[in-house]
């Protein structure tokens, strides 16, 4: 028993001659904040290539971890439909993964959205090529924002449409 005395005493010694006497609570929450977005960016990176597997199509051209760090990500089906946003589209627009998936992609365009670009998206989505335009968007809020989008159209090993794939930021 004077072992456990001694080694407690030893202790109480030890954290009573340090200069630092508390821990702030708040780096905690720093610390929570990057494991959840770590988190995050593994589950997309892990539906992204569930996806692709479904659909038999590859993700080797796009360094999909960098572009999850940077960029928001929409995958849609040949209809427009969305079938996956990551996760980080909160930080950009508001919006949760769960209120896009199954909408359109037009539901981030307004009245303030040029026709014209739109009209341009939309013809290389028909035509289906690659395109890179920035639009006028709106947040869940209503505020209006200016999106860079990369989008690219996905082909499955037949060479059939199966999907589209957008990199978007704030631009």
């Amino acid at each position: 028993m004077s072992n456990l005395k001694q080694y407690d005493d030893a202790i109480v010694k030890y954290y009573s001659d340090l200069r630092i006497k508390t821990l702030p609570v708040f780096s905690l929450n720093f610390h929570y904040e990057f494991l959840n977005e770590l988190r995050d960016s593994f589950l997309d990176l892990y539906k992204l290539r569930e996806i692709a597997a479904q659909s038999k199509w590859s993700l080797q051209d796009w360094d999909l971890k960098t572009r999850l760090e940077e960029e928001v990500i929409i995958v849609t089906d040949a209809k427009l439909k969305i079938v996956f946003a990551s996760h980080n589209m909160v930080k950009m627009n508001g919006y949760l993964v769960d209120e896009v998936v199954g909408n359109s992609p037009k539901m981030f365009q307004g009245k303030a959205t040029d026709r014209q670009i739109s009209s341009e998206i939309n013809e290389a989505i028909q035509l289906q090529q690659v395109f890179e335009k920035t639009v006028l968007n709106y947040k869940k809020s209503g505020e209006i924002y200016y999106c860079l989008i990369k989008g690219f159209p996905i082909f499955d090993l037949k060479g059939k449409l199966s999907h589209y794939i957008a990199f978007e930021k704030a631009a």
